[in-house]
């Protein structure tokens, strides 16, 4: 597979490979669009290629619930069934079909 093509899409649910958190994938950049300094800010043992598909995503952790950045490289399907409790889910997507969110009509582009 080219690694510039999309993995997954939007609506899926995803978690990180390194990382306790997962999330739904709202948006997808086709390769990073992010800042120089954010990258570096990630240590270099774990800081992704830049050449690849990077995933905005409604993401979620035991603590608290944020918008995450992640690199194609750092994710996996997640399987857990469970929906994202998110508060921004409902203003993406319409309903939660057990592995992914139906994107709602007027987000389409």
């Amino acid at each position: 597979m080219d690694s510039k093509e999309a993995k997954f899409k939007i609506g899926q649910v995803v978690k990180h490979r390194l990382f306790p958190f997962r999330g739904v994938v709202f948006d997808v950049d086709p390769e990073f669009n992010n800042t120089e300094e954010w990258w570096m800010s990630i240590p270099e043992e774990v800081r992704p290629r830049k050449d690849q598909p990077f995933y905005h995503l409604l993401a979620e952790n035991d603590q608290t619930t944020y918008v995450a950045y992640v690199s194609q490289q750092n994710l996996l399907v997640d399987e857990s069934g469970e929906p994202i409790r998110h508060p921004e889910v409902n203003s993406y997507f319409s309903e939660f079909k057990g592995d992914h969110y139906k994107f709602h009509r007027r987000h389409a582009n």
